[in-house]
This record gives C-alpha cells, structure tokens and sequence, in this order.
C-alpha cells in the first residue's frame, strides 16, 4: 500500500523533499511517500503511520480467486488502490479532537483501465489503513465519468486547523448511471472528468452512512456500507465517504455483485492457513470458574433433553448430539439440562478447559469480497453476575446465571489480499466492531481477546468494562493470566454453506431450541438479600436503580442454537 504525504500546499512548498521506503506486507509492496518538512510546532499525527500487521502473511494455497488482488462481480471487474495522496487535511475536530485526512487513490499501481469510484477519508487518530475499491472499465459502457461536479461544501470560511483549503464535490452523473464516492480537491477549480467514474444504476445497491469520520459546522463525513448486509445481500463495500451538508446526505450508492458471484471467496484448502493465521488466543479472568468446553463434554457427561409436557422424563444426550430435534424454531418444546445429581452438575458447570475447542463457521459478506470467520465457544454454565454501586461491588447470589452460554468472535477478512481487517467482539446481546489497527495482537496476526468473568462477555483489552453509567452498572472483569484458549490450535469446521457439500454439518448445529432451561430465579429475593447486606444510607439509592439495571443481568434463560441467531446469515448485531 502506497500512502503519498501533503502535496502542492503553497506554505509547505519550499520544503518538500521526497522520501523512498520500502515497506514489506504479505508480497513485497512499494510505497513511496512525498513527505512535507513539517514546522517543527506540528506533533505527527498516528495516521502519518501506515498500519501493517506483525507479521507477514503466509502464501496461500492456489484456488479460485481468492487474495489474487481482484474480484469479479459478475459485470464488473474491480481491484482495490494500493496508493494513496494526500489532497487536504484538517488537524483538529473528528475523533479525539486530532482532525481527518482527505485522500485521492490512484490506479497507477494496478493494470491498465482501472478507474476510481470514490476519494478515501480517515480519522488522523489511528494508523493509516485505506483501502478504496476500483472498477476496471471493459468498455461496455457500465462505468461512465461524471458530465459535471456540484460544489457540496469548501473550508475557506471556516477557522480550523488545516493544511491548505478543503473543497468537496459530488459527481453529476449521466442518466442511468450513480455516484459512489466524492472528488476532493485543494482549490476552487472544478475537478476533472477523468478524476472519478459513475457506475451504472443497475450495478449498485442502496448505501448507508456509518462511522463519523469528521464534521465542522453542519458540515459532516461518515464512511458507508451497504444498507443491506449478510451472506445473501451483494452490496459491495468500496472504502469511500458520504458527506453530509446542513442534514442533508449526498445520494451515494455501493456496488452490487449482479450474478453473486463467490469465487473470490476461500477454496477448503485455503481455509485452514487463513483460520491459522488469524485464529485469536482468548484470556479468561483468573478468577473464573466457569470455562469453556466441547459440546461433546456437555453431552457425554450427563447432558439431557428435556421435551415440553414429559419433563419428568429427560432423554440423555447422544455423544454426537443425534438424537436432538432438527430444524424447528425455538418455540420452547425442548430445552437441554445439566443432570440433577449435584457432583455431576458441578463438573459440567465448570467445563474443562483442557480439552476445550472451538467451533467455525465461515461465510462471505459485502458481495464476497469479504470472508467472514466466526469462531464459536460454548460454557456449560455462565455465573452470576457483579454490579458496580458506587464505591460498592455488590455479588449476586444467583442473578445473571444460565445453563449454556455461546460466545463468539467474528474475524473479517478482505478476499483481495488475504489481511485481516477486523474483528467482532460479541458482548452479552450486542459486540463492538475493532479495526486491526487498534488489536492487540498476542502472537503473530493472532489478536488478545478478553474474556469477562462470569459472564464471558468477550473485549479487546483487560480491565473493567462497566455496563451502565454514573459508576453504577454491570460489571466486566477482564484479566491476562495463566488461563488461555489458544483457538487455533483445536477446532472444528461445523459450517461453510457457500462450499456446498464439502463441509459437514454436525447435528447439533441444526438442533434450534434453547441450550438449556428457563432459571427459577427470584428478583424479589435476591434484591432482598442485597439490601439487607447494605448500609442503611445506601438502601434508598439502590432501590431506586435496581430495576434499571442493564436487562442482561436479569438473563434467565440458556441460550439459542448459534444457527438461530440473526448473525449467523446476516452482519453482527452492534
């Protein structure tokens, strides 16, 4: 990835010099960098940085299109920019106060007849990580260049910090045809044509603004994603920014994959160096009791089905989960159980972490032109919650317990290189999204993730998340220790549907009830017993916040199959 510094900037200009280095990240890639001698007033800012991962990416084998630097989507041909030039710049507003960066891409780098679709923005607060998609012109008319420009909004009146002056432009298309991206330029002249290229309207799909990226006085930048998302949706996301002016957001499409093509996804060859690679180690508190394991461990060590209307009569559980109800939906017919007898329940709760392995499902997101792998992990048992009530760290007795708990961490990676370029972390009923470039990777391109106590909520770093506010909430212990689950080194394949055939999926992959039994827990009781543990000045605050409490902590179910859930065909739910 090229990544070219401030250009053409009339204070700067006697000061420009031009610095060659190479770079190494996977193959061998130049990247030339026009860097400005900047006053030495100027702090460098993280995005003057270009992100790479720690270590280089191992050759993959041969298949179909996977990491070959270019994707079809059936009408049309595209590749990603590997160079990029600074065209403005601002150095304050944005995400922590640090300002954006406005960047032209450029197809000097990619094979002839490659045009850009949109101008690439980012936050100054992380590392340089662009990626902007390009469309090969085939001459057949399903890429035009724009027959004009309208001028959306310029910084020339506006008192921030900047290099140079601003100026956005949003393509004037020709009928038929849509704007994916935005010009930006650094003075008042109106862009070339050549600059940018309009898609044809049948080649697009509906787009959504996302992440804030920088904004100014009813002047706004997000980037985009396609509104649409999951294994079956082929929006494309293409890397470019939608920018909005007093309210109003520019009319910005995706590109679609018309004939949903997947060739460019992972052969099952490719698959098990790709999950290698990036497979992440997961920490555990070294307080926690309750660890992962197999499912098999739940089944082989007493694990029952219990059918709605015969609870007096629990069936045992197959060793390869057989004899579960397929298919169905969780209409609450059956539901699993540790056994009665405590010794035997106890050794389930507590799972075992030796012999503890993953599950994977994969499958393609934005069009194919990403791979998404999702790495289960199954608790028998998840403890009770911890809230934080002030100064005061008040333990529930029971509160937040469940049989089953399914946790997961969704590793996104571009089929056009093979990197990396995020990770989901699923918290409780929701997760957050964390770009590379702010992992903390544990060995290799092998990312830290952070298991809460108790509630196995996963994060990206250690410490205390607090689930609430105003130092009252549900409390997220995450520590590094000795207790660790390093998933790539045993897992299995349960699901790669785009494959057909070639993966097999195990039955209790389509068992669709819950993963264990409704909790008889009390509120009353258990909101009794803390009061009485409180001091008496305290009684009347947390009476008045007990109810209010994040809805999590009152989970009182197991959990549903992971095929059930919204995110095994569709994107993660934030």
């Amino acid at each position: 990835m090229a990544l070219l510094f401030p250009m053409n900037l009339a204070k700067f200009a006697s000061f420009l010099i031009t610095l060659f280095v190479i770079l190494v990240a996977g193959d061998c890639i130049r990247v030339i960098c026009r860097i400005p001698l900047c006053p030495k007033t100027s702090p460098p800012l993280p995005i003057e940085t270009v992100f790479q991962l720690p270590s280089s990416l191992p050759v993959w084998p041969s298949g179909t299109g996977f990491a070959t630097s270019s994707v079809s989507l059936g009408d049309l041909r595209v590749s990603e920019a590997i160079e990029f030039e600074v065209v403005w710049r601002t150095r304050s507003g944005g995400p922590d106060n640090l300002g954006a960066t406005f960047f032209e891409p450029s197809t000097i780098d990619i094979a002839q007849g490659y045009a850009v679709l949109g101008y690439y923005s980012q936050p100054n607060n992380k590392r340089f990580s662009g990626r902007s998609v390009v469309a090969y012109d085939d001459l057949n008319g399903n890429i035009k260049a724009p027959v004009d420009y309208i001028s959306l909004w310029n910084s020339l009146s506006f008192e921030i910090d900047q290099d140079g002056i601003g100026f956005i432009w949003l393509p004037k298309c020709p009928d038929g045809y849509k704007a994916l991206g935005h010009v930006v330029t650094n003075s008042t002249q109106k862009p070339s044509p050549d600059k940018i290229r309009c898609v044809k309207s049948e080649l697009t799909e509906q787009c959504e603004h996302y992440k804030w990226i920088w904004g100014a006085k009813g002047f706004n930048v997000y980037t985009t994603r396609p509104s649409n998302r999951g294994t079956q949706a082929m929006g494309v996301h293409l890397g470019s920014f939608v920018a909005q002016v007093g309210g109003i957001m520019s009319d910005i499409a995706c590109l679609k994959n018309t004939k949903s093509d997947l060739s460019a996804m992972p052969t099952l060859d490719q698959l098990k160096p790709l999950i290698d690679a990036y497979a992440p180690w997961v920490y555990f508190h070294p307080d926690e009791k309750y660890l992962p394991a197999t499912v098999e461990f739940f089944f082989e060590n007493g694990g029952l089905l219990y059918k709605k209307g015969d609870e007096a009569n629990p069936v045992p559980i197959m060793p390869d989960g057989s004899n579960l109800p397929q298919g169905g939906s969780d209409d609450g017919a059956y539901w699993l159980d540790v056994p009665a007898d405590s010794d035997a329940r106890d050794k389930i709760e507590r799972g075992d972490l030796a012999s503890a392995k993953v599950y994977v499902h994969v499958k393609p997101m934005f069009g194919a032109t990403f791979t998404d792998i999702v790495i289960w992990i199954y608790y028998p048992f998840n403890g009770p919650a911890t809230i934080k009530f002030k100064t005061f760290n008040i333990k529930f007795d029971h509160l937040g317990e469940h049989t089953g708990d399914w946790e997961h961490v969704t590793l996104r990676v571009n089929n056009f290189n093979g990197e990396l370029k995020s990770i989901y972390f699923s918290e409780h009923s929701g997760g957050t999204w964390v770009d590379a470039t702010d992992i903390e990777f544990q060995d290799r391109n092998k990312a830290a993730v952070y298991a809460s106590k108790h509630g196995h909520a996963f994060y990206s770093k250690p410490g205390l998340v607090l689930d609430g506010s105003d130092e009252i909430g549900l409390r997220n212990d995450c520590e590094k220790a000795d207790l660790y689950l390093d998933t790539g080194f045993s897992y299995t394949l349960v699901s790669a549907e785009y494959l057909g055939t070639a993966v097999v999926e195990p039955p209790w992959i389509n068992y669709s009830r819950k993963w264990g039994p409704r909790a008889a827990i009390y509120f009353q009781d258990e909101f009794e017993k803390i009061m009485k543990r409180l001091p008496k000045f305290l009684r009347g605050p947390f009476k008045r916040v007990f109810y209010r409490l994040p809805i999590k902590i009152m989970e009182e179910e197991g959990p549903t199959s992971i095929k059930v859930k919204s995110s095994w065909n569709g994107d993660e739910i934030l």
